[in-house]
C-alpha cells in the first residue's frame, strides 16, 4: 500500500481567509465568534454565531460566480485554491489521476432560504433556474473538479458532522490503495441563514452565552460557516514532483453506532479511535493530541470523554485534548476539514491549540482539555475526531513525516 502525505492545505472561516489565519486564531485563542441577527425572525433566542465577515466574502465571491454557484460553493473553491497553490500543483498534476472528495451536510442554504421565501410572498414570482445546481450537496466538489481539471474519481459525502473527516478518510484510502495519485478533499458548509438558523434553535444544543467544550457550565454548540480543502498525495507522486511535505497520514477509521439518531454512542466514538490507531499502526502512547469533536454540549461531551478514556485509560492524563469549535464555530459539513486543517498545524508546531471560554473541571468529565491556553506536546503523533448526528463516527491519524 502507498504512503500518503498532506501537501497543501487550504481555509476560509470566521477566523479569516487562509489556513495561516485559521492556526493563529486557534493557537492564540482568538474566537471568529461573534454577534448575528436576522431581521426575518421575530424571536431569536441565541445571538452569536461564527459568520464569515462581510469583507471576507466580497473577497471569495471576487473570485466566484454568484448566478452559478451558492454561497458553498463559492468558499470550496476560495480554500482549493488556496490548497493547490499551497502545495505548487500545476496543470500536469490532475486530470485523470486526481480525484475530489469534498463534502457537505446541508448544501446551498442560501440558495434555498432566498427561493423559498421569494415562493413564501409571491407564488407566481420566478424562482432562480439555477436553484437545483446550486442547492445540490456535489455542487463543490464539481466545481472544484472543473476549476482544475481533476477528472479522476469525484465524490460528495454528506454524512452531518462527519462530512469532512470522512471525506478526507476516503481520499486517504483511494490514493493509498492506487486508485489515484492525489485528490483535493475537505468540507464547506455555508447554512447562517434565518430559517436554517430557527431549526437549530428549535433543537435546544445552541448556547445562548458561550461554547465551553468539557467545561463545568457547558450549554451547549456555536454554529459556524466556513471551508477547508487540502491536497493529499501518494508519497511517491509527491516526492516526484519535489514537493514539500506537511505530515503524513497515516490511519482513518470510521464507524456507525446503530443506535440513536441523535445520542452519541461512546462505545461508537471509541471504536473509531481504535480504527484508526491500527490502520496507522499506532498504539495510544504514540498520540500526543487530539482533536476532539468537542462541541460543548452536556450529551457529546460526556460521550467524547467516556470514548477517550475507553481508548487512552490511565494514558489519557499524558494526552493533550481540546475543542477549537468555539474559535471557527461549528461549521458541521466542514468541521472535520477545518479542524483537520489545524490539528496539521498543532502537529508541525507541536502546540496544542486551547479550548477557550472553560471555566472549570466538571468533575463528572474529570478533564482539562487545554484549557485557554495553547500547551506543548511532545510526541509525533495526531488524532483528529468527527462524531455526527446518525451516529456516524469518523478518525484520522497523522503523524510527523520521515522518509
Amino acid at each position: 500500500m502507498k504512503r500518503v502525505v498532506v501537501t497543501g492545505v487550504g481555509a476560509v472561516t470566521a477566523c479569516g481567509i487562509g489556513a495561516d489565519a485559521l492556526w493563529n486564531a486557534a493557537h492564540e485563542g482568538r474566537t471568529g465568534v461573534g454577534p448575528v441577527h436576522f431581521p426575518e425572525l421575530a424571536r431569536q433566542m441565541v445571538n452569536s454565531a461564527a459568520m464569515i465577515a462581510a469583507s471576507d466574502m466580497d473577497r471569495v465571491w471576487a473570485g466566484a460566480r454568484p448566478r452559478l454557484q451558492d454561497q458553498v460553493s463559492a468558499l470550496a473553491l476560495a480554500a482549493a485554491r488556496e490548497a493547490v497553490s499551497h502545495a505548487r500543483l500545476d496543470e500536469g498534476d490532475f486530470g485523470h489521476r486526481c480525484g475530489v472528495v469534498v463534502g457537505s451536510g446541508y448544501g446551498g442554504a442560501q440558495t434555498s432560504e432566498i427561493n423559498m421565501t421569494l415562493a413564501a410572498r409571491d407564488p407566481g414570482a420566478r424562482a432562480d433556474p439555477m436553484c437545483i445546481p446550486k442547492v445540490m450537496t456535489s455542487a463543490p466538489a464539481s466545481w472544484i473538479g472543473m476549476e482544475f481539471g481533476a477528472t479522476g474519481p469525484t465524490w460528495c459525502v454528506s454524512t452531518a458532522c462527519a462530512s469532512g473527516t470522512q471525506s478526507i478518510g476516503l481520499a486517504f484510502q483511494m490514493i493509498r490503495s492506487g486508485m489515484v495519485d492525489r485528490v483535493l478533499a475537505g468540507g464547506s458548509e455555508a447554512l447562517l441563514v434565518p430559517n436554517v438558523f430557527r431549526a437549530w434553535e428549535l433543537m435546544r444544543v445552541m448556547s445562548a452565552k458561550a461554547c465551553r467544550p468539557f467545561s463545568k457550565g457547558r450549554d451547549g454548540m456555536v454554529l459556524g460557516d466556513g471551508a477547508a480543502v487540502v491536497v493529499l498525495e501518494s508519497l511517491d507522486a509527491a516526492l516526484a514532483r519535489g514537493a514539500d511535505i506537511l505530515c503524513e497520514v497515516s490511519g482513518f477509521g470510521t464507524t456507525g453506532d446503530a443506535d440513536d439518531l441523535l445520542r452519541p454512542s461512546p462505545d461508537g466514538a471509541a471504536g473509531s479511535m481504535l480504527a484508526a490507531l491500527a490502520d496507522a499502526g499506532l498504539s495510544p502512547g504514540d498520540i500526543g493530541y487530539v482533536n476532539a469533536h468537542g462541541t460543548g454540549t452536556i450529551i457529546n461531551d460526556k460521550s467524547e470523554t467516556e470514548a477517550l478514556r475507553m481508548v487512552f485509560g490511565e494514558q489519557l492524563a499524558d494526552v493533550a485534548v481540546s475543542s477549537t469549535k468555539p474559535i471557527h464555530g461549528h461549521a458541521l459539513g466542514a468541521a472535520g476539514a477545518i479542524e483537520f486543517v489545524i490539528t496539521v498545524a498543532a502537529l508541525r508546531a507541536r502546540m496544542a491549540p486551547p479550548t477557550i471560554n472553560f471555566l472549570e473541571i466538571d468533575d463528572k468529565l474529570g478533564i482539562d482539555p487545554v484549557a485557554n491556553v495553547a500547551r506543548p506536546f511532545s510526541r509525533d503523533a495526531c488524532l483528529s475526531n468527527s462524531f455526527a448526528f446518525g451516529g456516524i463516527n469518523a478518525t484520522l491519524a497523522l503523524k510527523g513525516f520521515v522518509q
